[in-house]
């Protein structure tokens, strides 16, 4: 019992210090348990096997694909919208609808789908997600409330109820008590979020030179304005030719730059692939091909061989992006032209613009020679891009281009991913099967279709500190409940304000709970308590039902710590908080809720 007691003091201690980062803390701990004898190797690892855990990983590749397709920002762009640029319609907005998602879907899950859509919504309003994030933690654990499937300790107490001989619990008996709860912990969180998860002194100024955006690069260097598309049809005479038999800069003095196929018209599933143009990409039917050149001499090779010619009104990047080189001095490649350097055949990219000073060169490019100072704006797959890094004795490559690949969204993708999550939003509300199937089922989905660049891309999405710091903290309740701490303290506290009256025990068994939830998770403090409440008011003569809503309650409104219930974790990477974030806004609203519910619980269920 004291290894215990000394273990979770040790964790909390470091916990609210922060030098250490969570998930090791809660690692050290564990090893500590284990080590102690407290726990077994199967009780310790068992938190690492939780369902929970593992739709908790589902469930970042469900968010990332929602992220990687746009699909997050459109609906964020929906919802800012709605919200009218006024930061308190938008928190109210964003509290209201995570509620009203937290009421049918699991917490975590509500939290997932959230996330990326508040963080795009965030930044297309200047408005810190920090803000935003720990509230829509918050939100879903208080909509939840609202219904008997909304978080798992109201099927706890749900069960219990039933075993004691009563009617089973109706879908909505939980929704007065719910509405209360989201009312006042919405009020409640304005205040709290402005005072304390609003950055002081505005926005970090960032460090050296800032990466120029996609669009940014084609704005500058005028790409629009000379860029057009050809359609090639079936049959036409330059399918299966390559772009060196072409030859089309020396026959009409235009440049290939990408050849697309797959640009379909199809509903919802879609496949683009773009190529970079080399030497040796082949033209079929079907594909689109991208052209530089004058408009005269595009017409006359499309004239030629039957192609339809199209404005390039807009530049697309999915598998193929844009970046700037620097000349270093005294660069081998200075006063060499640029067919010389033949760039397109070393490293699989195009040099398709040249800025020298203030002047930018997009024409004739292949005479051009390459003098100190120019930047060359270079087209290619983004892995081609990153690979010209290695040439560091000639140039620098602005920027790091794998990591904006990651920035470009797979937009033809959105409504694949929209289909994917609203089958899985209805698999967890009707339970067809047990919820972490539907989130696994729905995260392989997501790679399956597309919605990542590769598999390696949504492992990226996992944050594995959430992960582990869960995984590790859950064994926890094994160590409390093994050692008779839990039972210690849960039937001292009621017992010793059994003489008070049923509403002192009821404020007792509520504490109690909001208590133990911050060391335990809210399901295992629920299975604990909730038989101590019943026991406690069959033994005063009174009804159980407001005990056991105080149970769930408790449970599920504990907001103190990052660690108590998964959304708190979740959310802990994407706003940068620390854990005395946690406790500056968590605290208040934990016990104040905890006041109202005391006092409205009684009056929902009467004694």
């Amino acid at each position: 019992m004291i290894l215990t007691i000394t273990t979770l003091a040790f964790a909390a201690v470091f916990f609210v210090w922060g030098r250490l980062r969570s998930d090791l803390v809660a690692l050290i701990a564990l090893l500590v348990l284990a080590f102690g004898g407290v726990l077994n190797t199967g009780e310790a690892l068992s938190g690492f096997s939780n369902p929970i855990v593992i739709m908790m990983i589902g469930l970042f590749v469900v968010g990332g694909a929602i992220f990687n397709t746009g699909l997050a920002k459109i609906i964020g762009a929906k919802m800012l919208a709605l919200g009218g640029g006024s930061p308190v319609r938008l928190f109210l907005l964003v509290m209201g609808a995570t509620a009203l998602i937290g009421a049918f879907v699991s917490n975590t899950g509500t939290v997932a789908l959230m996330l990326p859509i508040v963080v795009s919504m965030a930044a297309g309003s200047n408005m810190p997600a920090s803000r935003l994030l720990m509230p829509l933690a918050f939100a879903s654990s208080m909509g939840g409330m609202m219904t008997l499937i909304g978080t798992p300790p109201n099927l706890v107490i749900s069960e219990v109820w039933e075993e004691a001989g009563h009617e089973p619990l109706s879908f909505f008996t939980f929704l007065p008590g719910g509405l209360i709860c989201v009312t006042a912990g919405t009020l409640l969180l304005i205040p709290l979020s402005k005072w304390f998860l609003t950055p002081k002194g505005g926005a970090a100024k960032e460090g050296g030179a800032r990466t120029k955006s996609l669009a940014e690069l084609v704005e500058e260097y005028g790409l629009k304005t000379d860029l057009y598309r050809l359609a090639v049809p079936d049959g036409s005479a330059v399918c299966g030719r390559s772009i060196a038999q072409l030859d089309l800069r020396r026959h009409f003095g235009i440049d290939v730059l990408e050849v697309r196929s797959g640009d379909t018209n199809r509903r919802i599933i879609k496949q683009i692939k773009q190529y970079a143009a080399t030497p040796d990409t082949v033209v079929n039917g079907g594909d689109v091909v991208y052209l530089r050149g004058h408009l005269a001499d595009v017409q006359a090779f499309a004239r030629q061989f039957g192609l339809e010619v199209e404005t390039g009104d807009s530049m697309e990047f999915y598998d193929i992006g844009l970046a700037e080189i620097v000349l270093i001095p005294n660069s081998p490649i200075i006063n060499k032209t640029i067919a010389d350097i033949n760039i397109r055949k070393r490293f699989g990219v195009n040099v398709i613009a040249v800025r020298r000073k203030n002047e930018y060169v997009s024409t004739d490019l292949a005479g051009l020679k390459i003098r100190p100072g120019d930047v060359l704006l270079v087209q290619g797959s983004w892995k081609a891009i990153d690979s010209l890094s290695a040439e560091s004795q000639a140039w620098v490559v602005l920027g790091q281009p794998l990591a904006e690949a990651a920035k470009v969204t797979l937009d033809y993708k959105a409504p694949v991913a929209a289909a994917i999550m609203l089958a899985m939003i209805a698999m967890l509300i009707f339970d067809f099967i047990p919820p972490v199937f539907s989130v696994l089922g729905a995260s392989v989905l997501m790679i399956l279709t597309g919605c990542f660049r590769n598999v390696e891309d949504a492992y990226r999405k996992i944050n594995w500190e959430s992960v582990v710091l869960i995984a590790a903290m859950m064994p926890m309740s094994f160590a409390l409940e093994k050692t008779g701490i839990s039972a210690m303290v849960a039937d001292g506290l009621v017992a010793g304000l059994g003489s008070l009256g049923p509403l002192w025990v009821l404020a007792g068994v509520y504490f109690t709970t909001s208590l133990m939830t911050l060391f335990i998770s809210n399901t295992a403090t629920a299975v604990l308590i909730a038989p101590i409440a019943l026991q406690s008011a069959t033994a005063l003569g009174v009804s159980p039902l407001p005990f056991l809503f105080a149970v769930t309650f408790g449970a599920s409104l504990c907001f103190a710590s990052p660690f108590s219930t998964p959304p708190n974790a979740l959310v802990m990477p994407a706003g940068q908080y620390v854990f005395s974030d946690y406790l500056k806004v968590g605290v208040p609203l934990q016990l104040v809720l905890g006041l109202i519910m005391i006092f409205v619980l009684p009056v929902i269920f009467p004694f």
